[in-house]
């Protein structure tokens, strides 16, 4: 079974970036997409943006024009630059893996706090 192990969370003042990488235990070619999904207490675990396999890469309204999903097939990582971070973007984040059977994986995640 596929493993995903997320890293680069912190803690970093708004305005500032940071950037988290996901690292695969298998080619990234073997899965429909990629994803980054946050969660905060309480809430539902929502899409913070998703590279599919074919096709252009989609972005939560939240994200777009701050966030940039990326992945490097020769390494197998997927990383999510983030930039001009909130407050309100303070979640844990988690990697995901989406199979074309429909089966999903999930890293452990990663904690990101933005500080006032």
């Amino acid at each position: 079974q596929v493993q995903l192990v997320e890293s680069g969370g912190g803690l970093v003042q708004a305005g500032g970036s940071l950037r988290l990488s996901c690292a695969v235990s298998e080619s990234i070619f073997m899965f429909k997409a990629m994803g980054w999904y946050r969660q905060t207490p309480g809430s539902q675990r929502e899409l913070v943006a998703r590279r599919p396999r074919i096709g252009s890469s989609n972005y939560a309204d939240s994200a777009k024009g701050r966030f940039t999903i990326s992945s490097d097939i020769a390494k197998n990582t997927v990383s999510l630059q983030m930039d001009s971070l909130k407050p309100e973007d303070t979640a844990v984040y988690y990697c995901n893996a989406e199979e074309y059977s429909g089966s999903q994986t999930w890293g452990q995640g990663t904690q990101v706090t933005v500080s006032v």
